[in-house]
């Protein structure tokens, strides 16, 4: 069975549109309220008569510009004079695309009159096939019994391998506004059939009359693969997640109904909705019911404001400290999790108030397969609420403080480095060291310049960070403060890998000018005749290695045969690395 993925080229008179695609996809929409009310409501629903009423009233600027519209088919898109002007990809019975592409039907050319004699024909049309078993008719099939005047349809043979559209059906109207007689056209074909030679089928069937002759076959005429395409389709149907439809029609009536009564029992069915789908872990569903609540809010006539606030507030609701804590906490102990496209469209939706929730909960969840999704929607979520992350850094709360440092220069946020420093200057170990990576990470001016100070800090994995980092960015003002380290009497009660960070970043910023010291701490001796310490010793030769000047390699070279082993490696591999 061939099924061309691609819509027919467009002709002529369609490139030439004089109907805007805009109105097109308004038309479009309207269609889809329309015919989810169909579904839902009797015909004497208000519901059901505002969806209607709004969907003809979508056909009057059509007209207006044009006597016929021209829709083509894709799998997923439906297209006007070669715009896409809809898009759906989930192939589900909701999709308009999918529902006529899937039957063979390429184009539908409506013309005027068609929304006052034949839509709600249409619609009954697209009702039955949502829900026909696959024993039932297909859309071509209800199209052709529709006996429709005022549309036609240009369709593949799927009982074909020829992938060529099928002429217009005349089983569809036309276009002068004038209407087709389909009985005649059927007994003209089988007058023709009998002026034939006799055999069954000789003569030409007329363009787009169905022909019942083509349906004789066996009983099970479909292959294999035809039947287990049917089966999964009709399995993905029975799937199919029927909240967001739900959630649509609540909002449909809060947007039609104008009674303030109606509003607000409307608000609390939904509110009372949203809780029952996080309960469930429908993460997508809450996701789809705060996006289009905001939209319902504006789209909305004769809103009074309080009813207006209840629903654009439903996110802020979400985002509370006590509603949210319950959510994570839920999905902690899950034992399946979402996708993490769904958290993430969940967060998309959450209100910048609710960042420190989610930063106290990283530092207490017990899944770990949740910690990086969570970590991600955080990160997501911190960098559209920068302001809201600044605040956060001075939490009293360790654990979201610590949070907001890092993502704070995950981000690098400028706004951020008043705040960090302050964290620098007073927070405990583990905050401080923090601090100095996000302020390293930043790497603003003044951003290193509040790291400078914590190359004296109290703690050693502190100081050596910072001295690394000032190093790293080749930052020359902390100079006075790493000489000062360097000829000092503290550094030689550090252990062995802070000491060679501050003489290595000292060697890398001082230059020529430190050659002197080095040489002094190298291969001087004190008053009694006495050298530094092989470590001291050895520290310097490296530093000295990176200043690679030739004062420096001449102060290596005097203790290159050097007796203590640790010095003697360490000015080979500075002499080495000079020389290079």
């Amino acid at each position: 069975m061939t099924t061309p993925s691609a819509p027919p080229p467009a002709r002529e008179e369609e490139l030439d549109a004089p109907i805007a695609p805009s109105l097109v996809e308004e038309l479009l929409r309207l269609f889809g309220k329309a015919a989810r009310a169909h579904q839902l409501y009797l015909p004497n629903n208000p519901v059901y008569k505002a969806a209607h009423d709004a969907l003809r009233a979508g056909f009057q600027p059509i007209w207006e510009g044009a006597d016929v519209l021209v829709l083509s088919f894709t799998e997923s898109e439906v297209r006007f004079a070669g715009q896409v002007v809809q898009e759906d990809t989930s192939r589900s019975s909701d999709s308009l695309p999918w529902l006529f592409f899937k039957d063979g039907v390429r184009e539908l050319r409506l013309a005027r009159g068609f929304d006052a004699e034949e839509l709600d024909r249409l619609l009954d049309i697209l009702q039955r096939v949502r829900k026909a078993s696959p024993d039932e008719d297909d859309l071509l099939t209800m199209l052709w019994q529709g006996d429709f005047a005022w549309l036609r349809y240009r369709y593949v043979d799927m009982t074909s391998d020829a992938p060529n559209l099928a002429p217009l059906s005349d089983g569809g109207g036309m276009l002068s506004g004038e209407p087709f007689d389909a009985r005649a056209a059927l007994a003209e074909g089988d007058a023709a059939g009998e002026e034939g030679d006799g055999t069954e089928g000789s003569a030409p069937s007329r363009s787009g009359v169905v022909n019942m002759a083509d349906f004789d076959g066996t009983l099970y005429f479909l292959d294999e693969k035809e039947v287990e395409y049917l089966q999964e389709e009709v399995r993905r149907e029975y799937r199919i997640d029927l909240r967001q439809n739900v959630a649509a029609v609540l909002l449909d009536i809060f947007e039609q109904q104008h009674d303030a009564t109606v509003r607000h029992e409307t608000v609390d069915v939904l509110d009372t909705f949203m809780l029952h789908m996080l309960s469930g872990g429908q993460l997508q569903n809450v996701a789809y019911l705060l996006r289009e609540a905001q939209s319902a809010a504006q789209r909305a006539a004769d809103l009074q404001p309080e009813i207006g606030e209840r629903l654009v507030q439903l996110p802020a609701r979400l985002s509370a400290p006590e509603a949210l804590t319950q959510v994570l906490q839920s999905l902690d102990e899950a034992a399946t999790l979402p996708s993490q496209e769904d958290l993430l469209e969940l967060f998309d939706q959450l209100r910048p108030t609710a960042l420190g929730t989610v930063l106290e909960w990283l530092g207490r969840l017990q899944n770990p397969k949740l910690r990086p999704m969570l970590e991600q929607a955080a990160g997501r979520l911190a960098a559209q609420s920068t302001a809201e992350l600044v605040k956060l850094i001075a939490s009293p709360n360790r654990v979201v403080a610590l949070e907001a440092v890092r993502r704070a220069g995950g981000l690098r946020t400028p706004a951020a480095v008043l705040p960090v420093a302050k964290v620098l200057a007073e927070g405990d170990a583990e905050l401080r060291a923090a601090a100095v990576l996000a302020l390293n990470e930043i790497g603003s001016p003044s951003a290193l310049q509040s790291l400078e100070r914590a190359v004296e800090d109290s703690d050693r994995d502190v100081r050596v960070a910072a001295v690394r980092a000032l190093q790293a960015r080749t930052y020359r003002p902390v100079l006075p403060r790493l000489e000062a380290i360097v000829r000092g009497k503290a550094i030689r009660e550090a252990d062995l890998s802070e000491k060679m960070a501050v003489f290595e970043a000292y060697g890398s910023l001082c230059g020529d000018a430190g050659v002197a010291g080095l040489d002094a701490s190298l291969n001087g001796k004190s008053l009694f005749g006495r050298k530094e310490d092989s470590e001291l010793r050895a520290c310097a030769a490296m530093a000295l290695g990176r200043i690679a000047t030739a004062g420096a390699l001449d102060a290596l070279r005097k203790s290159s045969s050097e007796k203590d082993v640790v010095v003697r490696t360490a000015v080979s591999r500075a002499l080495r690395g000079g020389a290079q």
